[in-house]
Parts: structure tokens; C-alpha cells; sequence
């Protein structure tokens, strides 16, 4: 089985019309409060480019059970640590699942500044969206037929995360990703966890990029084209410790040369 060396954090965004983001009076307290979804359940989202790339994704409900027991969440403005609204911790974070998915419930000390210009971008809706960082614990792959017009069916693949470390929920200015380098991380931060060569292979002919990204080692004499496949000896791999000829038959499939 491939191992793999290393698995980072991931990002996933909501835009502002499935986040609900408001900020309201807080009635027991006074003071105000913001309210949104950082994440929905059972929404399929598609990272990267399905038909070629990349994959849907589903959040399952309940993979936020046992963060939410363990965990020590922030409030970020855009993941940046340095602008902490609140904090499970301290009592001014509440976090929970509900039949949507993860609801915030934030405090807003106005004696920040950040905070005041956090107000005012939602009340301006400069403030797009909400988003959440996370580790995945547990997740599965499935794939399905997508009919696609004037053409053959399509395989894809469709991610189904399960369980996740929550590290922080942030509002965000930007909901969705906004370049395809953006994309091309999310997928590959993806297909680090799944640790499948085979997967990894097929994406990077049309993204070759995803080579350099993707940190999955083999073991030596291992194929990377699945179980019917005869293994093959092992080969000099780039640091990467992928194969030489994965790498280069990926180049040449993404600019049409002989193999």
C-alpha cells in the first residue's frame, strides 16, 4: 500500500447566500452577535474540475461530532490568526451541528478593531461568504457516471468526508476560489490524504502540476495503475518520490507528445 508523508491542512468556503451570515442584537446580553453556517451537510461541492482534474465532495452529517467535543476552535477573519474574534475556549465561540450543518454563534467584543470592521463588512456585504480550515480523519471515494451532453458518460470521482479536525471558521471576502492555482492546491491537498497513486496519475495528465504537490511514496516494485497491472521494478523517482516515467507520461498526455 502507498504510505504518505505528509497531509495538510484544507480549506473549504460557503458563499454568502448558503452561509446566512448576519450579524443581530444579542437579546440576553445585550451586545451583538454573528450568526452563520461555516459548512453545509450533504451539499455537493465540485473542487477542481470533476470531468478532468478534480472531484465532487460531500460534508456527511456528523463529521463535526467529535471536534466539537475536543476541540479548541477560533473565529478568523480570512484564516488569519492574527484577527481572533472568539474562541471555544473562552466561552465566545458557540459551535454546532444541526440539521444544515455548522452553525457559529460568535460574541463581537467591539473593543477590537477588527471587530468594528468586521460589523461593518457584513452590514456592507463586503464579507462574501464563510469558510472553515480542517484535517480529515476519516473520508471515502466513490465514483459515479455524470452524463455529459453531446458526449460518452463521464466517471467521476466523489469524495464523502466523514470526520474532520476543526481548526478555525473565518468570514471571508472571498467565497469560493478565485484562480485555478487555488483549485489545483485544494485537489492536491485532497489526493495527499487518499494517498492513491493510481488517482493521483490519471489527474495529472491533465494537470501535471499536481506531481509537485502531491507527497504519496510507493513502495519499491509498486504500480501505479491499479491492482491488475503487473507490478513493476522499482525505478529513480524525482523528490517527490514518484516515478520518472509517471512524471513524464503526464507531460506528454497534457501537450499531446508521443509517450
Amino acid at each position: 500500500m502507498p504510505t504518505r508523508t505528509m497531509t495538510g491542512a484544507e480549506t473549504r468556503r460557503l458563499p454568502l447566500a448558503d452561509a446566512g451570515v448576519q450579524v443581530r442584537a444579542d437579546e440576553g446580553a445585550g451586545g451583538e452577535r454573528f450568526r452563520g453556517y461555516a459548512a453545509k451537510f450533504n451539499s455537493r461541492t465540485a473542487i477542481g474540475n470533476p470531468l478532468r482534474w478534480g472531484f465532487y465532495e460531500e460534508i456527511a452529517d456528523g463529521a463535526y461530532t467529535k471536534t466539537l467535543t475536543e476541540g479548541d476552535a477560533r473565529f478568523l477573519v480570512d484564516h488569519d490568526s492574527y484577527y481572533v474574534v472568539s474562541r471555544v475556549s473562552a466561552g465566545s465561540l458557540l459551535l454546532a451541528e444541526d440539521a444544515r450543518g455548522l452553525a457559529v454563534d460568535s460574541g463581537l467584543d467591539t473593543e477590537l478593531s477588527y471587530v468594528r470592521d468586521l460589523k461593518a463588512n457584513v452590514k456592507n456585504r463586503n464579507i462574501t461568504g464563510m469558510s472553515f480550515g480542517f484535517y480529515v480523519i476519516k473520508d471515502e471515494w466513490n465514483t459515479e457516471l455524470i452524463e455529459v451532453e453531446g458526449a460518452d458518460p463521464v466517471e467521476v470521482d466523489v469524495r464523502i468526508i466523514r470526520e474532520v479536525r476543526l481548526i478555525e471558521v473565518s468570514a471571508v471576502t472571498f467565497p469560493a476560489y478565485t484562480d485555478t492555482e487555488a483549485e489545483v492546491k485544494a485537489v492536491a491537498r485532497a489526493l495527499d490524504h487518499r494517498g492513491d497513486l493510481a488517482a493521483l496519475e490519471a489527474r495529472a495528465a491533465f494537470r501535471p502540476e499536481l506531481l509537485d504537490l502531491v507527497h504519496i511514496d510507493r513502495e519499491p516494485g509498486e504500480s501505479t495503475r491499479g491492482a491488475q497491472t503487473p507490478a513493476e521494478p522499482a525505478v529513480s523517482t524525482q523528490p517527490t518520490g514518484l516515478p520518472l516515467d509517471v512524471r513524464m507520461k503526464a507531460l506528454a498526455a497534457r501537450y499531446g507528445l508521443p509517450a
